[in-house]
């Protein structure tokens, strides 16, 4: 469940034949039939499988099949698909392709759907439902949620005398805390991304909202990262990279759990993905810190992904539309998460201490993070232009991490380079 986030463009588009995987269209032969693409794996493909067999056998009059596929590749295989005439039916689709999938003709707006009673629309979380839309249109639904969060090696706090994490935290508790942490034996308080990837700026994000920032204006028509809110979280991670020297920045981005295995990271800011890899140490979870003085406390980050249905005509798009009402209310979500040990994606089911406990029983940890699921408060921006805003966004905070750039004058070349893409330049 690591959460890569491909951003794969448009232009990038392989030029990948596929065989037509749609359906049906009902008649006095048979059901409707409709295609499902996803690259589910282990307890999820298990899971989903059995979701399909029941769906079937409670309605005879659709029949629904899946194509699986890697869910990196999805969107190039999808625009294949739709060039060629024979997209499918619904797709599993990370959120964070939502402004491509806004552009392709036949995907379904959502908008006129998921107000209708039975969607239960206002259940899921806000980020997913921001996430979702792009404009005035809703391109998908979601299926997947997480967030990120603090998690602690309980050994090493207690060895250096350092009480655990508590809601109460500020970020200057927790770089305290890391330079605690950090000896001259190769152990470090925390770690973070140095690739300037998503992850880098995924990792920062939080940090800047929470400081009572924001990535652009609320046209989105140009960028205010550059605040003195967010100017304000990166000196804070400048701080503890450059001064205090206690976070590691992982050059590959690759190295997290291992070292968080083998006792060298006190602090790993990660998703629920990674509990059950963290099986070599005790470890706690705590919500992010907050910054004093902002009114925004504590705030997350998520990338929910959605299911996309795409416009096959008649019975078939209506079929689709009623198989991901189905798969995203609350019964099925609820089995889901008990069966897989994924965050619920709708507040209701998050809310059941039944489900709460039986997740955290299996993995300890989880109740803090879907408890933390409140704290995901706002989105990444919906626009074409992201993924350039996040290059130049990622490479200003690796230059303050390693010492080559000051945060305001990182940020404002930042920000030079996400106006002239939102300009079009």
């Amino acid at each position: 469940m690591i959460r890569s986030r491909l951003v794969i463009a448009l232009a990038a588009v392989a030029a990948l034949l596929l065989a037509s995987c749609g359906g049906k269209a009902g008649n006095a032969s048979g059901p409707t039939e409709i295609a499902v693409w996803n690259g589910f794996t282990d307890a999820s493909a298990t899971n989903f499988a059995a979701l399909i067999d029941r769906y079937n056998k409670d309605h005879p009059d659709v029949r629904v099949t899946q194509l699986m596929t890697s869910n990196d590749l999805v969107l190039q295989k999808v625009l294949t698909a739709v060039r060629g005439g024979s997209p499918p039916d619904i797709a599993y689709m990370y959120g964070s392709w939502a402004p491509n999938i806004a552009e392709i003709p036949t995907v379904t707006d959502l908008s006129g759907y998921v107000s209708q009673p039975g969607w239960n629309w206002d259940d899921f979380y806000p980020a997913e439902r921001a996430a979702a839309t792009v404009g005035d249109k809703v391109v998908g639904v979601p299926a997947l949620v997480d967030n990120l969060a603090v998690v602690y090696n309980k050994s090493l706090f207690a060895e250096a005398g350092i009480a655990p994490p508590t809601k109460d935290w500020t970020w200057n508790d927790f770089r305290t805390a890391a330079a605690k942490l950090t000896n001259s034996k190769g152990q470090y308080g925390t770690l973070i991304s140095g690739d300037g990837s998503e992850d880098t700026v995924w990792h920062y994000l939080p940090m800047l909202w929470g400081a009572g920032g924001d990535i652009l204006s609320p046209d989105n028509q140009r960028a205010v990262f550059n605040s003195a809110a967010g100017v304000r979280a990166l000196t804070t991670l400048q701080q503890m990279a450059v001064t205090d020297k206690s976070i590691y920045v992982d050059a590959t981005n690759a190295n997290g759990v291992n070292l968080m295995n083998s006792g060298k990271i006190g602090m790993l800011v990660t998703g629920p993905w990674d509990l059950p890899s963290f099986t070599d140490i005790e470890y706690g979870v705590q919500v992010l810190p907050a910054y004093p003085g902002s009114d925004e406390g504590h705030q997350t980050i998520s990338g929910p992904d959605n299911w996309v249905i795409f416009n096959n005509g008649g019975e078939r798009q209506k079929a689709a539309l009623d198989f991901v009402k189905w798969i995203t209310a609350a019964p099925q979500i609820q089995s889901t998460s008990a069966a897989t040990g994924e965050l619920p994606t709708r507040t209701s089911v998050g809310q059941d201490p039944a489900l709460v406990a039986e997740l955290t029983q299996k993995v300890p940890g989880t109740e803090t993070f879907i408890e933390n699921l409140s704290n995901v408060k706002k989105a990444r921006p919906t626009v074409p232009q992201y993924p350039t805003i996040s290059q130049a966004l990622g490479q200003a905070i690796v230059s303050v991490l390693l010492g080559t750039a000051q945060p305001a004058d990182a940020l404002n070349t930042a920000a030079q380079a996400a106006d002239a893409a939102l300009a079009g330049k």
